[in-house]
């Protein structure tokens, strides 16, 4: 069976690729930061690596984001970009060995969630390069919407209501995702022109889309087994 429409987004989607440099740079960077991230998950999981002081994430999460800010006209840049997700990494190994312990189908959760980050991913990047459509207007009802996200982060604390828990988790997720087709969309219309703060950025909303589906998926499977 023919998918002419199929085919002509792909299509579209390869060329503008191909004839952005900004963007191809940008993804070429991005999936050596995923796969050096993953790598150092994978390290921290087998290793049951601790989290780290408070202070200490801190200082190391700020620190090294300032470094790559400052670096990112220049090839260190690139050195604290890796530096940047590898931690990053690492950190994200106690929170799924949590995961992985805590219930019986923690594998399954994990993979499946890192799945449907992909797919999402995927989906909504060749969708906006597809589409060749300007998403900057975008930019300020997502920082409400995250905005919105944190106030109900600080109500989960003091409440312990499962459905506000379950609403914070999906606004991040609607955040996040559309914040994978800004990025984009900045990067093909011009408005980032530097590919080293192009990766951080979509990596980060790569990253928080990931936790965010990770703790939904492990809410309702909690909700279904009870």
């Amino acid at each position: 069976m023919n998918y002419p429409n199929t085919r002509r987004y792909t299509t579209r989607s390869r060329s503008v690729i191909q004839e952005h440099t900004v963007l191809r740079n940008t993804y070429l960077l991005l999936g050596l930061s995923l796969l050096f991230s993953a790598l150092c998950t994978v390290f921290s999981v087998v290793f049951q690596l601790s989290h780290a002081n408070i202070l200490l994430h801190i200082i190391c999460l700020y620190g090294l984001l300032f470094l790559v800010q400052m670096n990112a006209h220049n090839g260190l840049g690139i050195l604290f970009t890796f530096l940047f997700t590898g931690y990053m990494g690492i950190s994200l190994g106690p929170i799924l060995n949590v995961f992985l312990h805590s219930y019986a189908n923690g594998t399954a959760i994990v993979l499946n969630t890192t799945a449907c980050t992909g797919i999402i991913f995927l989906v909504l990047s060749a969708y906006t390069l597809a589409s060749g459509k300007n998403f900057s207007y975008m930019g300020g009802t997502l920082f409400m919407l995250l905005f919105a996200g944190i106030l109900l982060s600080l109500l989960g604390i003091f409440l312990s209501i499962p459905l506000l828990h379950l609403a914070m988790s999906a606004v991040f997720i609607l955040v996040f995702s559309g914040l994978i087709m800004y990025h984009t969309s900045e990067i093909v219309h011009g408005g980032e022109t530097n590919y080293i703060l192009a990766t951080i950025s979509l990596y980060l909303a790569i990253y928080n889309l990931f936790l965010n589906l990770l703790q939904l998926l492990a809410m309702l499977q909690n909700n279904n087994r009870n």
